[in-house]
């Protein structure tokens, strides 16, 4: 025995078959007609949705590459400044070690001691202090620029992904079944103006 749902649907389906059968002939042809209108609409809004999903997707990994890239850029820059500055500070500490060695040998040989010397040595201590301070405070400065370019290059990447895979229109289903009556009912009206519906009817009738 069939299910009641089979039953109902199989009823329905043959239902409309029996209304369809008994529509003329240029009433079938207007529906017809309508039915592949509203077929090829909807098959065309899926081709475009699927076309534009792609272009989303492939838009959307060449902007994480190419922010990928930018974040590798910056790290490499970042490197290359702590590198630069390390060799700056060993610099600054040899040349002051240098400067006061000379300056005790000089002053060994001179004969002369006591404050003067121990001012000469504060003196160098002092400019390599200074200078080693320098370098400290232009680092902080490239660590500010580079979190700030950080931050801006994330929400520059975060507005691209937003903005390229903005909703895609699906099928709508509805209009297309519109639009295809609406070309039934007006191929329909044109046939029973110009005559074509009787010769329709009296051909296949």
């Amino acid at each position: 025995m069939c299910p009641p749902i089979i039953a109902a649907v199989g009823a329905a389906a043959s239902s409309a078959g029996t209304a369809v059968a008994g529509l003329s002939a240029a009433t079938k042809a207007s529906l017809l007609l309508g039915g592949l209108q509203a077929g090829m609409s909807i098959h065309g809004q899926r081709q475009q949705a699927k076309a534009q999903e792609k272009v989303q997707k492939n838009a959307s990994l060449a902007e994480r590459q190419r922010y990928l890239q930018e974040m590798t850029a910056m790290r490499a820059r970042e490197r290359q400044e702590g590198i630069a500055s390390a060799q700056q500070r060993q610099e600054i500490t040899k040349r002051a070690r240098e400067a006061r060695a000379t300056a005790r040998v000089s002053a060994g040989e001179a004969g002369v001691a006591g404050l003067s010397v121990d001012a000469l040595m504060n003196s160098f201590t002092q400019n390599e202090a200074n200078s080693l301070f320098a370098i400290t405070q232009q680092e902080q400065f490239n660590n500010q620029n580079r979190a700030l370019g950080i931050q801006d290059s994330q929400l520059r990447s975060s507005s691209n992904l937003l903005r390229i895979n903005k909703p895609i229109a699906q099928p709508n289903y509805l209009g297309a079944a519109l639009s295809g009556a609406q070309t039934g009912m007006s191929t329909y009206s044109f046939g029973k103006d110009s005559g074509m519906n009787d010769y329709l009817n009296k051909k296949f009738s």
